[in-house]
């Protein structure tokens, strides 16, 4: 499965769960996650991977900085795993 099939699943899942769900792209810094989740008051930020797939440098670097201002931002690979981070930081 593509990044884009997962986004569009995951896209599909969340609003079918009521779960708020963007598209992140930053014309200005590179690196950034895909997608931003929110529900029960959280916000995450998750990078997308197609399954044994890791992302680049540039991407954990940029989770890194993300958490360390106190948001949660992760990663995952593949659609499955991706709906289980959502499940757990989510709280869902």
């Amino acid at each position: 499965m593509l990044e884009r099939e997962i986004e569009r699943k995951l896209t599909k899942w969340a609003k079918e769960n009521k779960v708020l769900s963007y598209k992140f792209s930053s014309p200005a810094r590179r690196g950034v996650p895909d997608r931003i989740f929110i529900a029960n008051g959280i916000t995450l930020f998750l990078e997308l991977k197609v399954v044994g797939k890791r992302p680049t440098k540039l991407q954990l670097r940029e989770l890194d900085r993300i958490n360390e201002a106190g948001a949660v931002a992760d990663w995952a690979a593949g659609y499955d795993e991706a709906i289980d981070k959502i499940n757990l930081y989510l709280l869902l």
